[in-house]
């Protein structure tokens, strides 16, 4: 059927109608970006053109090139047939207003934490120049810790992974934003080793459990098992983070953790502590907020 689109093919419209047919006729699952056929099948497209990511309707109607075609069919093909996810096929994910470089190295960015930065944490950080050291565990691909330096511009960063190849793709895009010189890469295991203190915490870290690992769609098997997956009920990471972090906190500081599904199991095994579950796109389940002196039960 490929080739046969080749032959016949012509437009940007008719390219993008093939590749939503073929997603739907594929069954693929959108959870990498976008979350329907249309809209990922458009950024495909676009991206592969060179062709502003948010102006379709212009250039539907336009002619392809021989090896346009070739490379955007391609992509597509590549897509439907190996189900690997599209932003390890343009090599770009965005979250929010940033894109930032993926490869297979890294799980593809998507953490809600992204949204509490700023201005949503003022209640616990009354001025963003008053964050002067931050920390960014399992940074992966660096996304967290280069939207800490944006909203904390007095901050210096420690953005830590246990992966070598997740900080190699990290210092590819510390080195597109001009962020060298605030934001340090750390290779080592969550605080094992770390020095100093820090006003505030992030981590997005592996947080699914062994059964949901096991049933993930295919296109989730594209990306590091380390970053995913942590112990049976997937809190074996974040019950480290909550041992560890009161020791890495200033006075005052703040720990901010997204957990996935998790709040029930953990607000289960931590009936003591009192969580603040903060409101994001995706609900009021996903990230909590703990201060240090909650942590060490002094308020």
């Amino acid at each position: 059927m490929f080739s046969e689109a080749a032959k016949h093919l012509t437009t940007v419209r008719d390219i993008l109608r093939f590749a939503v047919s073929r997603f739907n006729e594929a069954g693929l699952h959108f959870g990498h970006g976008s979350d329907n056929a249309h809209d990922e099948a458009a950024y495909l497209i676009l991206h592969t053109l060179n062709l502003p990511l948010d102006t379709l309707e212009p250039y539907l109607d336009a002619k392809l090139l021989s090896a346009e075609k070739e490379e955007v069919l391609g992509l597509i093909k590549r897509r439907v047939t190996e189900r690997i996810p599209v932003a390890y096929l343009t090599r770009q994910a965005w979250q929010g207003e940033f894109d930032f470089y993926v490869d297979e190295r890294v799980i593809v960015p998507r953490s809600f934490v992204y949204e509490l930065l700023g201005e949503p944490l003022l209640p616990w950080i009354e001025h963003e120049e008053l964050v002067h050291r931050a920390l960014d565990l399992c940074t992966g691909s660096g996304c967290l810790a280069i939207q800490m330096a944006h909203h904390y511009p007095a901050a210096e960063i420690d953005a830590v992974d246990l992966s070598l190849d997740a900080l190699e793709v990290a210092a590819v895009n510390i080195e597109s934003y001009g962020l060298e010189e605030r934001i340090n890469l750390i290779h080592t295991n969550l605080f094992e080793g770390l020095e100093g203190t820090y006003d505030l915490i992030v981590s997005n870290p592996p947080y699914v459990d062994a059964e949901s690992v096991a049933e993930l769609p295919e296109e989730y098997l594209h990306e590091p098992e380390l970053a995913l997956g942590s112990g049976s009920d997937g809190l074996d990471a974040t019950r480290e983070i909550i041992l560890q972090a009161a020791k890495f906190l200033n006075p005052k500081g703040v720990l901010l953790v997204e957990i996935g599904h998790n709040r029930d199991v953990l607000e289960a095994a931590y009936p003591e502590l009192p969580f603040t579950w903060l409101e994001t796109s995706g609900g009021d389940g996903f990230v909590f907020l703990l201060t240090r002196e909650q942590l060490l039960g002094e308020a």
